[in-house]
């Protein structure tokens, strides 16, 4: 596979961008802006038709300085394109009661139709069952067992963001993923596993790396595209990149000198594949866009609509 015979997507990106070692570009926040646009239009349907916008609330326990990023760029950008943000911020000392009892009034409140519970959630709370407690008819995250398992199905309804918005760049940029061998490293319920039923559900044959496999290396190696989602610095040196491959890095870390770095080593990545995501600007814009989509898509079907 390479960059030359992929097939065009049905909406290619205008001029395409390639980085110093030749490979394209997979410009995260030029497709966010894409799907956000796409889901303000749909936000503007949705209130014309039932009176009332799309709800979402966002759910922070604590002041993590990550996360609160992270909240305010999701609560901004679900006012900018139409959907109406319910903010809940909690003290670090909430207990996980209080949490549960909020969790089940949003459940049940009318205006809301996302919940999303920011991680990490304090020491002491049982995350897995703040998060089961969602209802998954309102979990835009895509965490719920009830939606992995819908996913894993071949009947997706609200899907996992991220994964979710490596298939979508995927699509945007023409690379065309059913019979490609796609190895993801990383096998976490928030973005490695899902991204393996995302990638299976598209066709391609997938390997999934943890901390059992025994040749990472080779498994990197051969494949056509890599989803590399760990958490480490450079995790996965560039040489290991096969020629004409894919590369999608969910990781975001600081590194020593303050920057922020990916899993993958990017330049020397960036000389090998066809393909590449920045560190920031690719999956981190993808994640937000994909999220104010699932926001939408749950509006919809509470009210009785299809996607």
């Amino acid at each position: 596979m390479n960059a030359t015979t992929a097939t065009p997507g049905a909406a290619a990106l205008a001029a395409p961008v390639r980085t110093a070692g030749g490979a394209l570009l997979l410009d995260g926040k030029a497709v966010g802006a894409r799907v956000r646009a796409e889901v303000a239009e749909r936000a503007r349907d949705f209130r014309a038709r039932y009176g009332r916008a799309p709800g979402l609330a966002v759910v922070q326990v604590g002041e993590d300085p990550a996360s609160s990023v992270y909240v305010r760029n999701k609560r901004k950008s679900s006012q900018e394109a139409g959907i109406e943000s319910f903010a809940y911020d909690l003290p670090a000392d909430t207990g996980e009661a209080q949490i549960l009892s909020l969790v089940h009034a949003l459940n049940t409140d009318p205006r809301v139709d996302g919940i999303l519970v920011q991680l990490p959630l304090p020491k002491g709370v049982d995350a897995n069952r703040v998060m089961d407690a969602v209802d998954p008819a309102k979990d835009v995250d895509g965490f719920h067992p009830v939606n992995t398992g819908l996913l894993a199905q071949k009947r997706p309804r609200l899907r996992p963001c991220t994964p979710f918005g490596v298939i979508r760049l995927a699509q945007e940029y023409g690379i065309a993923l059913p019979g490609l061998r796609a190895t993801v490293v990383g096998a976490s319920n928030i973005v490695g596993r899902p991204m393996a039923l995302e990638l299976l559900l598209a066709r391609a044959t997938v390997t999934v790396c943890h901390t059992g496999t025994r040749d990472l290396r080779a498994e990197v190696e051969r494949a056509d595209l890599v989803v590399a989602a760990v958490g480490k610095e450079n995790f996965v040196p560039g040489e290991w990149i096969r020629p004409g491959a894919a590369v999608f890095d969910v990781g975001i870390n600081r590194s020593a000198s303050g920057k922020l770095v990916g899993d993958v080593d990017f330049d020397r990545a960036a000389e090998r594949a066809a393909w590449i995501t920045p560190v920031p600007g690719g999956l981190g814009p993808m994640t937000i866009a994909m999220l104010l989509s699932n926001a939408v898509d749950a509006a919809v079907l509470r009210a009785g609509g299809t996607l």
